[in-house]
């Protein structure tokens, strides 16, 4: 059961940077399908930074900068693809969707080149930094491994949530960046420059969703690249739905959602197609909260009210 525990919190934390990253560029009215390109461009770009370091100093690392150079180039590589996406949407208009599904085309296409370019034996070698637990886990035993186990990412995607929560409830850039979400008409009447809002709020949400790719490779597979990333930015934009639109549950839900995703890999004595059934749980999961919050339309667990749609600041 421990060993379960520490899995889905591994996996889950890979949904968090996502759902967080996706929920900020949400909140200002943007619905970017282009996560899962985001991500994979943020994982190619953290793993190729890596390996550019690695042979640099010849195998000679330093634990700091072999964890610190790969996440600033997930975050720049996954700010630059929102920046597209913002210029797209933002600048010329062009259709939220279509422009997200292109992202995520591209996304995959990018990540594919430049993964090719990589020394596949020195990117993962900073793998033991980023998965280095807290000194004095093992010594706390069973309570230890659950809970201060695991590397950099898993408490950094939980404090990532916990400020996005503090900011968008708290601080007048929240309420500014919700306001700009819920009608940006009103928004820009009230001097609140919407262009800006959405253009940073996309950058910055693309950049932590892209850390979400790089904590799938580094962390949880242990430093071996798959191409199973677009899956991931998937299941991170439907957590964004089972949240409702909250990162702080987002904590506890992407833990869920990486308890049901690797709840087949536990179950024995199950036939193959059954396996695959159960991969699809928090799918129907999200689906079935989707049903039930618009049912009971309650306005806080409802998506902002400009969702996917364009600002013509001339039809105001």
């Amino acid at each position: 059961m421990i060993a379960f525990l520490t899995s889905a919190i591994r996996l889950g934390m890979a949904f968090l940077f996502g759902s967080t990253g996706e929920t900020i560029t949400e909140k200002a009215g943007h619905l970017n399908l282009g996560i899962p390109g985001v991500m994979c461009v943020g994982a190619s770009c953290g793993c190729l930074a890596g390996s550019i370091y690695y042979n640099a100093v010849d195998g000679n690392l330093n634990p700091f900068l072999a964890v610190i150079i790969p996440i600033l180039a997930t975050v720049i590589g996954g700010a630059l693809m929102g920046l597209i996406y913002s210029f797209l949407t933002v600048t010329l208009r062009s259709n939220q969707n279509v422009t997200g599904l292109v992202l995520t085309t591209f996304g995959v296409g990018v990540s594919n080149y430049m993964i090719a370019q990589l020394d596949a034996v020195s990117f993962g070698k900073a793998n033991i930094y980023f998965r280095a637990s807290l000194p004095f886990a093992e010594k706390l035993g069973w309570f230890g491994k659950l809970f201060f186990s695991y590397g950099v990412f898993v408490y950094l995607a939980i404090a990532i949530a916990v400020a996005t929560t503090i900011i968008l409830s708290k601080t007048r850039i929240g309420l500014n960046l919700r306001a700009v979400g819920e009608n940006p008409a009103t928004a820009d009447a009230a001097g609140i420059n919407v262009s800006r809002y959405r253009y940073l709020a996309t950058c910055i949400g693309c950049g932590i969703a892209g850390l979400g790719g790089l904590c799938f490779i580094m962390d949880y597979l242990g430093g071996n690249w798959e191409y199973m990333i677009d899956a991931i930015g998937w299941l991170a934009i439907a957590l964004v739905i089972f949240t409702v639109w909250k990162p702080s549950l987002g904590i506890v839900g992407s833990i869920i959602f990486g308890g049901l995703y690797i709840a087949s890999s536990y179950i024995t004595g199950v036939s193959f197609a059954l396996k695959e059934i159960l991969k699809m749980l928090p799918y129907a999961v999200t689906v079935i909260v989707l049903i039930i919050t618009s049912i009971r339309a309650k306005k806080e667990s409802q998506p902002p009210q400009s969702l996917g749609l364009s600002y013509f600041r001339e039809e105001r």
